[in-house]
């Protein structure tokens, strides 16, 4: 049965560079009904002890980066990956097929339970072709002072800070193009959360008045 523009989930895809904001906008959805899924914690359960994720990547890149209860060191494996493109590359071969699979599942429950919002935070959102189930994709960004000083409030040291932004490369001139809206957080938070419930306003707005799809 097909249901009609203003029953269906709005579908909105957060992306953007680590450390910008993406998670505290997905929290601000939620708080405002959303349901969330994360790329980056899909991820973890695919690679978590026990998994075929986790003994697929043992298996590419050692022993080495297990640590002593079982689980992945994340850690030393992302200073390995964002140092080395290659490995980086084989890594996303291994755990993005299960995280799309798992993310799949997680939509399909999410659509009868009645969700209004089904939000996808992801930094690869566009090149792996998520932002092709969302009805909007919104790009989180900030300035560089913001972006390194965020990171390093969570504990990444200078080296590896630098390191990961380098990563990523233009991130934000490449995703530019395929962003619905985009979400700039340098400002203070309560303000940057107005902004972001504006938008949302704003995007079920655009959604109802479309109308039905036309199928």
């Amino acid at each position: 049965m097909t249901r009609d523009a203003t029953s269906r989930p709005l579908g909105i895809g957060l992306t953007g560079p680590i450390g910008c904001g993406k998670s505290t906008v997905a929290r601000w959805l939620a708080a405002r009904g959303a349901v969330v899924v994360d790329a980056d914690l899909l991820a973890r359960e695919v690679t978590a002890p026990g998994t075929p994720g986790l003994a697929a990547v043992i298996e590419r890149f050692g022993r080495g980066f297990l640590r002593r209860d079982g689980s992945l060191n994340r850690p030393a494996l992302g200073e390995l990956v964002f140092a080395d493109p290659d490995a980086l590359r084989d890594l996303e071969s291994i755990v993005h097929p299960a995280v799309r699979r798992m993310l799949a599942a997680r939509l399909a429950e999410a659509e009868p339970a009645g969700a209004r919002v089904i939000v996808i935070e992801a930094i690869k959102l566009v090149e792996a072709g998520l932002a092709a189930r969302c009805d909007e994709t919104w790009l989180v960004t900030c300035g560089p002072a913001t972006q390194r000083a965020r990171m390093a409030r969570r504990g990444d040291d200078p080296a590896s800070i630098e390191q990961r932004i380098a990563a990523q490369g233009d991130l934000v001139l490449r995703l530019s193009p395929a962003a619905t809206r985009v979400i700039v957080t340098d400002g203070q938070a309560a303000e940057t959360e107005r902004i972001v419930a504006a938008a949302l306003a704003d995007a079920l707005a655009r959604r109802d008045a479309a109308g039905p799809p036309n199928d």
